[in-house]
């Protein structure tokens, strides 16, 4: 079958159609509940928690992989990395409007990696985020490398050397994924139904990547960001190993540098031995 499913190029670098959602202060709660944020201008609805903002745009997430990959290919894909670049918060009331377009892939020996570009303005046109995904197609290689990719990330393994500026341990619930799905409008039965998830080859229902990625943004804000989430200018993880209802987390943070007025750090978190995300960055605006 591989022989004969081909990426389809006429598909890259074109917008999908816009879609539009409204930011609701319940929704916003909801989600910050869902992901045990202890941020009180998240939980009381005042500002959106860095990793909602995936919510707004997941309609436009979806057709550019339609339209460039083959739909036989869909069931292989899983989220590899997510990068925000924020321009703004988020905040109830926001009318917001998002597009996307897959910006280029590369083949590799074990699968494809493939970046989508989305993009969130308002109504009235100010942007709000730029988000780049990357996709990873398992077990199909597209057999060449085309187009952008998304931006470095990479976390230096040499920051292992010296002590990190903080560490923030966590525990995922028995209930995290029941309570995060309708959070994020993200239904998927792997992280919900155990017979689902053990036919699929997993050990049972899953955690969602994000709801993770989000419990590594308040880490992040609570120690070294002042919990305002207005200071966040860009924040990036890679998922690398699956997360268990039950599992207690540990995110580490090392500051890299300062420069313009931000302040970089890296992060990285694991369970046990095991790391669940890797190649953290987040890019902070300096408290003046």
């Amino acid at each position: 079958m591989d022989e004969v499913l081909q990426f389809d190029d006429a598909g890259l670098d074109v917008w999908s159609d816009e879609d539009s959602f409204e930011v609701t202060r319940e929704r916003l709660i909801e989600y910050a509940k869902a992901t045990n944020d202890p941020i009180a201008a998240h939980l009381d609805g005042e500002v959106a928690s860095p990793v909602f903002n995936i919510v707004p745009v997941f309609e436009s997430l979806l057709v550019p992989a339609v339209d460039v990959m083959p739909v036989e290919l869909i069931p292989r894909i899983v989220h590899g990395e997510q990068d925000f670049h924020f321009h703004r918060a988020t905040k109830p009331g926001d009318k917001l409007v998002s597009r996307g377009k897959m910006t280029g892939y590369e083949g590799l020996d074990n699968g494809t990696r493939a970046t989508i570009l989305l993009e969130c303005r308002t109504e009235d046109g100010e942007l709000v985020n730029e988000q780049y995904v990357t996709c990873f197609v398992r077990g199909f290689n597209a057999g060449k490398k085309i187009g952008q990719l998304s931006p470095s990330h990479k976390f230096d393994p040499t920051l292992r050397d010296q002590a990190p500026v903080a560490k923030v341990t966590q525990h995922f619930d028995e209930d995290q994924t029941f309570r995060y799905a309708p959070a994020a409008g993200d239904p998927m039965p792997i992280h919900l139904d155990a017979e689902v998830a053990r036919d699929s080859g997993l050990p049972g229902i899953i955690g969602h990547g994000l709801c993770t990625m989000a419990f590594t943004s308040w880490a992040v804000l609570t120690e070294v960001g002042g919990s305002d989430v207005n200071r966040l200018e860009r924040f990036a993880v890679r998922f690398s190993k699956m997360v268990i209802p039950g599992d207690d987390l540990e995110t580490r943070i090392w500051q890299v540098g300062t420069e313009n007025g931000s302040t970089t750090y890296a992060f990285e978190t694991a369970r046990g031995d095991d790391l669940v995300i890797t190649d953290g960055l987040a890019v902070i605006t300096n408290d003046n």
